[in-house]
């Protein structure tokens, strides 16, 4: 595995470790947005924190077992990419309040991208 694609998934399990555990917890502002704002119950919340705490352990694995780190990071693609199309429904591209929130999921969701690109080379 490259350098690039080991700091890569480091970075990404780092943040997707930060991300899931307050969804799996139900504490703080982000898992009370979600269901305020988006619309999305709490059993999702907890569903979605947890495929985000297993991407990070994969991802962390992946980096001495390429396919594993390969499969954590489609796997966040497509969290990011439900991510997208609930902030895009919410209204929150328009918006320039809530714009700032919404790009996370595409900047992170691109990263995984690379993560993959970067660990299957």
């Amino acid at each position: 595995m490259s350098i690039a694609a080991a700091v890569l998934s480091a970075l990404l399990a780092f943040a997707a470790l930060g991300a899931g555990i307050p969804k799996i917890t139900l504490k703080g502002s982000v898992p009370e947005l979600l269901q305020e704002h988006l619309g999305v119950s709490a059993s999702l919340t907890r569903l979605i924190g947890v495929a985000e705490a297993a991407a990070a352990v994969g991802l962390v694995a992946g980096i001495f077992w390429h396919p594993l780190g390969i499969a954590a990071a489609a796997g966040l693609v497509i969290v990011f990419a439900g991510a997208v199309v609930y902030h895009g429904r919410a209204g929150d591209y328009a918006d320039p309040k809530a714009r700032g929130g919404a790009i996370a999921p595409i900047i992170l969701g691109l990263v995984s991208v690379a993560a993959i690109v970067t660990s299957a080379l």
